[in-house]
């Protein structure tokens, strides 16, 4: 029998309900109702009069629960001593855009604080990796967060937001946004990703009908496109290496620019792993010493922006956003 169905039982009898237990342990009701049809299956005997319109919890259940309530007090605090090592395997679904971002500076920080806890990333998509965490084939993956929240089955723990940019051929010569759509067709990022969709619903909603030539799922192969004077593209900020490689012009798209929310998605049945917590912990850290948040004002964008020119022979000044 899972330790959780107990914990679960104590917070039925402290809460008063099934739906508020479940808010407290960050489940949802039906999977509380079913760890609790568990419990009865295991000790044999019914724990809830079901008979009204509330489970009202028989003497057994509470008598069950006076007799765990010390040894579970005291597995907690054995879990959360400082002194006890978080151990195991954590198999991290990463998607691609945030591999070089996320994992060197996370895998570092595990390595000196959590020397025993492993991490076996995996690369795929965000839909694709965060219906892997929902089916347990993989306990976390760092994925781009669904605008309308993501399933309220998972957790989502906020990571990091990313603006995403217009990137021009180097030597275009119009000045604003939408003079660069009118003179240049439209490279197009897989629009079924979230980052496809928000730059997709972007320029349906700013700069209306647009010339689209071409559509990949690389964000390497656009930028390599736009450099060659092929289109321009609504993509991440790319990578400083690739930039350097293959100058573009890097135009903020402004006040109304479409951001992607990354999150360290799980299982919420998972609340309280440790490694899971160790890992989110260490992945903040990594984030925190690369100064990297995606924020518009951020020394790297600016820093970026200003290589680009140069890489590009732009001596101009800022675009005019939509």
């Amino acid at each position: 029998m899972n330790v959780e169905t107990f914990f679960t039982l104590e917070a039925i009898l402290r809460t008063g309900t099934f739906a508020q237990a479940a808010l407290e342990r960050n489940v949802t009701r039906s999977a509380v109702s079913m760890q609790m049809k568990q419990l009865e299956l295991y000790m044999g005997q019914t724990l809830f009069d079901r008979s009204g319109l509330y489970a009202r919890p028989t003497p057994l259940a509470r008598e069950l629960v006076e007799n765990m309530h010390r040894s579970l007090q005291r597995l907690e605090t054995l879990r959360k001593r400082p002194g006890v090592a978080v151990e195991g395997v954590v198999r991290l679904g990463v998607i691609e855009s945030m591999m070089p971002i996320v994992l060197p500076g996370t895998m570092k920080q595990l390595a000196t604080q959590h020397p025993g806890l492993q991490v076996h990333p995996v690369r795929g998509r965000s839909s694709s990796l965060t219906a892997s965490v929902s089916a347990g084939e993989l306990d976390a993956a760092v994925v781009a967060e669904p605008p309308d929240g993501g399933s309220t089955r998972l957790r989502w723990r906020a990571l990091a937001t990313n603006e995403l940019l217009l990137l021009a051929p180097p030597d275009a010569p119009e000045a604003s946004v939408q003079s660069l759509f009118r003179q240049h067709p439209w490279i197009r990022y897989d629009r079924k990703t979230i980052s496809g969709a928000l730059a997709a619903q972007y320029v349906a909603q700013q700069i209306g009908d647009v010339r689209s030539a071409l559509e990949f799922d690389s964000a390497t192969a656009i930028l390599a496109m736009v450099s060659a004077g092929l289109g321009v593209a609504i993509v991440q900020l790319p990578d400083s290496a690739l930039v350097h490689s293959y100058p573009v012009r890097i135009v903020r798209l402004g006040r109304g620019a479409p951001r992607v929310q990354y999150s360290l998605v799980t299982r919420r049945v998972d609340d309280d792993s440790r490694a899971l917590l160790a890992l989110f912990a260490a992945m903040q850290s990594a984030l925190g010493d690369a100064h990297w948040r995606g924020d518009p004002e951020s020394q790297a964008l600016k820093a970026q922006v200003s290589r680009s020119r140069r890489a590009a022979g732009q001596g101009r000044g800022p675009i005019q956003p939509a």
